[in-house]
């Protein structure tokens, strides 16, 4: 790959020496200018395949904001940026961080200091854009990570008012672990005569991840989590729920039980956020409960079980879900709980991901156990 001595050093720094499947379809193509939309399921590396070909493209000589990647999430944005960052301090690029939750005034420092790379979710991004403290007229690089929900309903408006702000020649790439036909429809009128790069495309769900499916009535909930929670090894778990405040009352009874536990969800300051999640990376409380906030992207090493304690909506957050374990080729164990008025929304996961996973009653296992 023809990338410069600088950030080739950076990513042997990462102990990195030979790239993932995406990464090496990815960056070639990236590093020639050309748009793209790519496609690689959860954990395989796709921050390196946009970020390396990105600060290759800026000029560190350049004063400007030349590079900006869009993401869903907050947690995700400090994610990216931290992979990023490493990359482009090499180079002597600046980068900085917009998102919500905190104030305003030291983003506007450092984009007046001149930021050459932004990594923000679009809320905050395009909150500055209409300021007039960010100006992209210079932009050379954009990426939209997440794809498929940062072209969804709820982030669509802010996307499109941001892309209104930006270069028409600017280079732009999409990646996402899922990629459904209308992202890719989406796509043809912000991207010029894109390549496509599927590494997985037929593979919904994590291969190194083993299913373990229960119908289960939903007063028992509580009583197999817990079960589930006194069998763990020590090594990181994220539990899922589906709301807010389902995720905080299921958080507030673990803790009560003595569970070393934290709770993420949108609720939540952007303070009280950052320590949870510094928390659980540190081990300090090896027990996550979240809602879907923390199904996009987030790489957290040693993550040895996913449980869903309430079922998502869609297929895609299914997929988005599993993948917080078994990442970068590693195994990993994910645990769906289906109440009987699930049964609709599990079959249409199922349907969706063409695959029929086997499934177990909780109670008669739990009264094997009694026995």
């Amino acid at each position: 790959m023809k990338l410069t001595a600088d950030t080739r050093a950076a990513i042997a720094r990462m102990n990195i020496s030979e790239p993932t499947p995406i990464q090496e379809k990815t960056i070639p193509y990236l590093l020639a200018g050309r748009d793209l939309i790519g496609q690689a399921r959860t954990g395989s590396g796709k921050t390196l395949a946009f970020a390396a070909p990105l600060v290759e493209q800026c000029d560190p000589s350049v004063r400007q904001v030349q590079a900006l990647v869009l993401v869903p999430t907050r947690e995700l944005a400090i994610q990216v940026a931290g992979v990023t960052e490493a990359l482009a301090s090499s180079r002597q690029l600046r980068l900085t961080l917009l998102y919500g939750g905190r104030s305003l005034g030291p983003e506007s420092t450092a984009l007046r200091n001149g930021a050459q790379i932004i990594v923000g979710t679009p809320g905050r991004t395009l909150d500055h854009l209409r300021r007039g403290t960010l100006d992209l007229c210079s932009l050379r690089f954009l990426v939209l990570d997440e794809a498929d929900e940062m072209l969804d309903r709820g982030f669509a408006h802010d996307v499109e008012a941001i892309l209104r702000g930006t270069p028409s020649g600017r280079q732009t790439a999409l990646l996402s672990a899922t990629m459904p036909e209308w992202v890719a429809n989406t796509a043809t009128k912000h991207l010029r005569n894109p390549v496509t790069v599927e590494v997985d495309a037929g593979m919904q769900a994590v291969p190194t991840v083993e299913h373990r499916v229960y119908s289960i009535e939903k007063s028992d909930k509580i009583g197999a989590l817990r079960t589930l929670l006194d069998q763990r090894d020590g090594a990181p778990i994220v539990v899922f729920g589906k709301t807010k405040h389902g995720v905080k009352k299921l958080a507030k009874q673990l803790d009560a039980l003595g569970y070393p536990v934290g709770a993420l969800q949108g609720n939540l300051s952007q303070n009280a956020r950052e320590r949870v999640m510094t928390d659980f990376r540190s081990g300090a409380l090896p027990i996550l409960v979240a809602t879907n906030v923390a199904a996009r992207g987030l790489d957290i090493e040693g993550i040895e079980q996913v449980i869903n304690y309430d079922l998502p909506d869609s297929e895609q957050l299914f997929t988005h879900r599993i993948g917080r374990t078994g990442r970068m080729g590693r195994t990993g164990e994910a645990i769906t709980f289906i109440t009987p008025e699930e049964e609709r929304k599990w079959r249409e996961i199922e349907r969706a991901l063409g695959r029929r996973f086997s499934r177990k009653p909780w109670r008669t296992l739990r009264q094997r156990a009694v026995a």
